[in-house]
Order: structure tokens, then sequence, then C-alpha cells
């Protein structure tokens, strides 16, 4: 049996909008993608939602929205994509790198730490909710309050998940979704969205998204072109629908591999009270995870690590801001986690399988 790590939902029917849409002659910022802005801010809770071509730029828009640059400093956890914390160097920031909680998500009182020790440069907080499991924002909320200091909620692998009944990416000050080919919400290609409910924050990313501008030829500031496309704004909107549907099977197939591997050595994902993950990624952690990755591929089961080099020891970031301080649970998390495959279509079978090898493995 040959089972992927993530396989994107296509069908016949998001084939034949694509066609239409090159029929249409229209293929920037038109009849689809306006509507879709409107369907997903709906979808997610926000007033607004302002389509690009990444999560990455999403990210980026919405720091330069905030006012985030040179000389200011952005807390982001290090077990994340690197792509997270480009955007905080593009705007002329550095990032300030914050350890794990046992859900993956920002340690909050580590968090507190890194504030008391004496850092005044604080513009921003970007928490990542990783995997799809999301992040306890409250307290970051409150801390953020306190400090005067933004809330950027990185939801690349989290559409549609739930923190206590509000949907992720309307309770920080922006949220930044990524529509990459393996994500929840998918546009067979890449792209992304800033959702908020803040005037201001949206109608500055709409001009710097299309080079400043709000009419044609008039530009109020030096934008980017960082733009949306209608053929994937079409795509976007039939997975939408989907999306709840999609979401709903990854959770069951989360079920099942946490019945299939009760009583093995491995660590399952845990969930924290009061949210609804949506399982982007099913991760689970131990000590012998490269072999039992090496076992697993030979049975035809593909297999990631998200991230195996922590953020905070990238060669980039160590050239950029030199050496920086040890995360232990971030460092002990990235070598023993093992993402399992995960996609809407996965059947019960194909589950059992992997529980099955996994379980093989144990016995040798």
């Amino acid at each position: 049996m040959k089972i992927p790590l993530s396989k994107p939902y296509i069908d016949e029917e998001m084939k034949q909008k694509v066609l239409e849409v090159i029929d249409s002659g229209q293929y920037i910022l038109g009849g689809q993608c306006k509507p879709f802005e409107a369907e997903f801010a709906k979808f997610i809770g926000t007033k607004h939602a302002v389509l690009t071509s990444s999560g990455t730029s999403a990210l980026f828009l919405s720091l330069k929205a905030m006012g985030v640059g040179p000389g200011d400093e952005v807390l982001v956890p290090s077990l994340t994509a690197f792509p997270t914390i480009e955007p905080i160097f593009h705007v002329g920031a550095q990032p300030v790198f914050i350890d794990i909680d046992a859900f993956f998500g920002v340690d909050v009182k580590y968090m507190e730490r890194v504030i008391a020790s004496g850092k005044k440069k604080i513009k921003a907080i970007v928490p990542v909710h990783l995997y799809g499991q999301p992040v306890d924002l409250d307290p970051i909320l409150d801390l953020a309050k306190r400090e005067g200091i933004w809330v950027l909620e990185d939801c690349c692998q989290a559409h549609g998940a739930k923190y206590k009944g509000r949907g992720v990416g309307s309770i920080g000050a922006a949220g930044a979704f990524s529509f990459y080919p393996s994500k929840n919400l998918t546009v067979f290609g890449d792209g992304g969205v800033v959702v908020t409910n803040d005037d201001r924050i949206a109608l500055t990313c709409r001009m710097l998204r299309d080079h400043g501008r709000k009419e044609k030829y008039e530009h109020e500031l030096v934008g980017y072109n960082l733009r949306f496309n209608e053929i994937q704004a079409a795509v976007g909107r039939l997975q939408l629908k989907r999306l709840d549907g999609f979401n709903d099977s990854r959770r069951q197939a989360a079920r099942w591999y946490g019945e299939g591997l009760a009583g093995t050595p491995v660590d399952t994902p845990k969930v924290r009270e009061g949210v609804d993950p949506v399982f982007h990624l099913y991760v689970i952690q131990t000590d012998k995870r490269d072999a039992l990755a090496d076992y697993l591929k030979d049975k035809g089961v593909q297999t990631g690590i998200h991230y195996p080099i922590p953020n905070h020891r990238q060669p980039a970031v160590r050239n950029a801001l030199g050496p920086q301080p040890k995360l232990e649970k971030t460092e002990k998390a990235a070598g023993r986690i093992l993402s399992l495959p995960m996609y809407p279509e996965l059947k019960k079978d194909q589950v059992d399988f992997v529980c099955a090898a996994i379980r093989e493995f144990f016995k040798k």
C-alpha cells in the first residue's frame, strides 16, 4: 500500500471552473477574487479578508500595516515553518524566539519571562496555530494588552480551527492564512489571505499588495506586487464550501490514529481544552523517530518532519543575529516529531495499515 503524506482534493467541478475562468479573460483581482474574500471573511468571522500571493506575504503585509519595522522585536515560536519568521526580517525587525508548551504552541510563561528580562522594543507577537492546533490565545491577548503590542495570528495550518468557539484569525488584530497545496484549503498553487476586523489594516494591506494604490494611477504608498489571481480564487471558493467536511474527515482520521496507536510507545497529539483542532498534520513523537520513518518508508508510507531544525538554530538566523539562547522543549521536540499521512480522503484501512506498521516496528 502506497500512502502519501498529503494529497490535495480535486474534483471535476473544480476543473470545469478553472476552464470557465480561462474563457472569461479576467485573471487578476476580479469577479472571483472579490466574492472569495467576502466568503472567506464570513467563514472566519472577520469584517475583512485581503487575498495575496502566499501565506508568507500575508504575514509580511500584516506586519507592514501594523507599523512593525527596523529596530522592533517580534515574539515568535521557534518551532514553526521558516516562512513564519522571514517576513519579520523583511520588514527590518528582529525575531525573539519563544519555547513551546505541551501542545506545540508558544509557552506564555516563557514569553512573560522574556518581556520581564528587559526587552523594550517588542512590537508584536506572532502565535502560530501549528499543525492545526489552536494556541491558548487568552493569556497572549492579556499580555499584549498590558504591553501595548500587536497580536498577529499565524493560521497558515489552521483553516477552520476554533478557539473557545471563535475562528482562529478572528481573535488577534489580524490573521494570516496560506493556500499552499498541502493546506486544509488549497487553490492548486500558492496563495494567502489576511483577515482582520481593523479597517486601517485591511486598507493598508489592499494597497500594499497592489503597488500602493487605491485607484489605477494614483499610488499613495510604495507597495509591492503581491496580488492573487482569478483561477485560484475560483478553486478556493469551491474548496471553502467543502472545508468543514474536509476538517471533519481529518478529525475522524485523527481519532482512528489515536485508537490504532493506543498502547504503543509513541506519544500521540494532545488536544487543548476548549479548542477545535483541524489536524493539518498528525504529529507523533518517539525517541526512535528516524528509524521508524525509514521503516514506514520501506512499507510505502510517506512521513515528514515539521520541523527538524528549529528556527533559532537555522544558519540564516545565526548569520543574521548570532548565537541564540537554547530552547529546551523545542529542541527536544525537533528530535522526536514525525508527521504521519493526513488528508481528507485518507481511509480507515490506510490508517490501520500505518498503525499496524508502527506496532510491528516496536515489536522488532
